[in-house]
């Protein structure tokens, strides 16, 4: 049983040994999971997204600038008549009237370069590229609050991972203290001094004890694996900053205020009421018109010369002749469009918009009072998490007291063994209490920094 043990200790601290080759800081974990979370980087590359769509929205101050050219081959047959291009898709054939149906035809040509310019909107694209920077910063508001809730994660786990692995080594602890006085009590069975069943209580006493070990060392496995998650790392042991099991955070908190305003959630929230608003905006300029400037420039060819109405033998079959460009065309002008049912269309969704804007506001106001009143509970928790590591102090101290005492005791054959063994519990329930109550300390000013906003309540503590 001895040698499986220490084959089993053995294992365990060879694990610890490759597994601890370097401590991993609390801010080293934060940094490391911004770089590596996956969701983080989705919401960089939507943010991303949207800092093009800005830059695409102001773009749309540019003209259109058009160039064309076409070649064609066909016939210039010509009637006088009405035609309708359904769905705008019609063939276009330049002519006088013939008196009858020719098969002649020639190679003919069109160039042209086309200008249009929406030189003033009456504040429609200059609303688009605010909405766009709106939207801009709402994604980055977003991604701001997944960092902080992200970074957030990872301290608990931090926190819970460090709980449990102090917790091993309390346990550890336990376990060499209950092999002492099992080898202690044999030595005294052996001898004739105490009952043999005194040894085999002891004995069920260190198994126990190594029972308690194991299931301990199986939470930090647990919480091991929780933190690698959210490290994006391979599944590994982590030494840890001691710092956070062996100091308390300051008591001056209670200066800080309540102000809670600037909180990665509200922030995103108030980011999407400014959307919301502005969105708005874009819906009333709608209603408004445009003011356009055009120009076109366009070079015509034909193989048909300009007397082919009356005689229909002057064409020619040459491509050169039909691509070149006979004929120059100049176009300047100005174009007032202004569609009026687009008042009464907007007016509607504008009052949608309006009510969604309303929401988002109602949603902001829910989510302040809600971080408000978890402020003030946590503060009042930090006070308790404080209070009861206080009088884990004193109960820890008692029972290390008492251990001494009935250890020396029972060496002494004045107590039993069934007093000892509840001092040794006693003890070990104490140790426990304590490492639970400071790590406590941190979890409840980690929950007050959650609940203001501002993760350098925590870090600054350090």
């Amino acid at each position: 049983m001895k040698l499986k043990f220490i084959a089993s200790v053995s294992l365990v601290c060879a694990v610890g040994l490759n597994g601890f080759a370097q401590t991993l800081k609390l801010e080293d974990a934060l940094q490391r999971s911004i770089e590596r979370y996956d969701k983080i980087k989705s919401k960089q590359r939507v943010l991303s997204a949207s800092e093009q769509n800005t830059v695409f929205q102001k773009q749309q101050y540019l003209p259109d600038v058009t160039l064309s050219a076409q070649q064609s081959y066909g016939t210039v047959n010509m009637l006088h008549g009405s035609m309708y291009a359904y769905g705008g898709l019609a063939s276009a054939s330049t002519s006088m009237p013939l008196a009858e149906q020719n098969w002649n035809a020639a190679f003919g040509s069109l160039y042209f370069a086309n200008v249009n310019w929406n030189m003033f909107t009456f504040g429609r694209i200059k609303s688009q590229v605010a909405l766009g920077s709106k939207k801009e910063q709402t994604a980055k508001a977003d991604v701001e609050q997944e960092i902080f809730q992200h970074q957030i994660k990872v301290s608990a786990a931090y926190l819970n991972l460090l709980a449990s692995q102090r917790i091993k080594y309390v346990q550890q602890k336990n376990t060499e203290r209950a092999v002492v006085f099992f080898e202690m009590t044999d030595t005294r069975a052996k001898s004739g001094l105490i009952p043999e069943v005194d040894a085999e209580l002891a004995k069920a006493e260190v198994s126990n004890a190594k029972s308690l070990q194991i299931k301990s060392y199986d939470k930090e496995l647990e919480f091991s694996k929780q933190l690698a998650v959210l490290l994006d790392d391979e599944f590994k042991t982590y030494q840890l900053d001691s710092l956070y099991s062996t100091t308390l955070p300051s008591r001056g908190l209670a200066n800080l205020n309540d102000e809670v305003s600037k909180h990665p959630l509200l922030q995103l929230q108030q980011s999407k009421i400014n959307e919301s608003l502005q969105s708005e905006e874009m819906l009333k300029s709608n209603k408004r018109p445009t003011l356009s400037a055009f120009g076109v420039v366009q070079g015509r060819g034909s193989g048909f010369d300009w007397n082919y109405a009356q005689d229909n033998s002057a064409y020619t079959s040459s491509y050169l002749k039909g691509v070149g460009i006979d004929r120059s065309n100049y176009l300047l002008g100005f174009s007032l469009s202004w569609n009026l049912t687009n008042i009464y269309r907007s007016g509607t969704k504008v009052k949608e918009q309006q009510f969604l804007t309303q929401a988002l506001q109602q949603d902001f106001d829910l989510f302040k009072k809600e971080l408000n009143a978890q402020t003030k509970m946590a503060y009042a928790q930090l006070n308790n998490a404080q209070e009861n590591f206080e009088e884990t102090k004193v109960q820890l101290s008692a029972a290390e007291l008492a251990y001494k005492q009935h250890t020396a005791l029972y060496e002494n054959g004045l107590t039993t063994l069934v007093d000892y063994t509840q001092a040794l519990y006693s003890l070990n329930r104490a140790e426990i209490d304590y490492e639970i109550a400071q790590n406590n300390v941190w979890q409840a000013l980690l929950l007050l920094a959650s609940a203001r906003g501002d993760l350098g309540v925590f870090i600054q503590q350090q």
